[in-house]
């Protein structure tokens, strides 16, 4: 049963929330090394967010529907989700404010 919801956390949340976050940082001009960072972080993160997923039902359902929407900011799910990825999420963020 736990690898079953760790598939569908994987595939309705995890996936998309590193796609979506590799597609911005990309767009954004970050470099291949910090986005690599953050998706690295992200992988590695799973197992906390599939934890935080089935152990809080509400929030797994509010951060899907935000991923797959759009309503939600990815990296803001990630440290949320996985506060060690805020170093490499804050080290993209750097580059989005040099950008604007």
């Amino acid at each position: 049963m736990d690898a079953v919801l760790s598939a569908l956390v994987s595939f309705f949340l995890i996936a998309p929330l590193q796609a979506g976050l590799t597609r911005t940082l990309k767009a954004a001009g970050v470099p291949e090394a910090v986005v690599a960072q953050v998706s690295a972080c992200a992988t590695a993160a799973a197992p906390v967010i599939v934890k935080r997923a089935t152990g809080d039902p509400a929030w797994l359902i509010g951060s899907v529907f935000g991923v797959w929407t759009g309503s939600a900011s990815p990296d803001k799910i990630l440290v949320d989700s996985a506060p060690g990825c805020a170093e490499p999420v804050a080290a993209a963020r750097a580059y989005f404010a040099k950008t604007v």
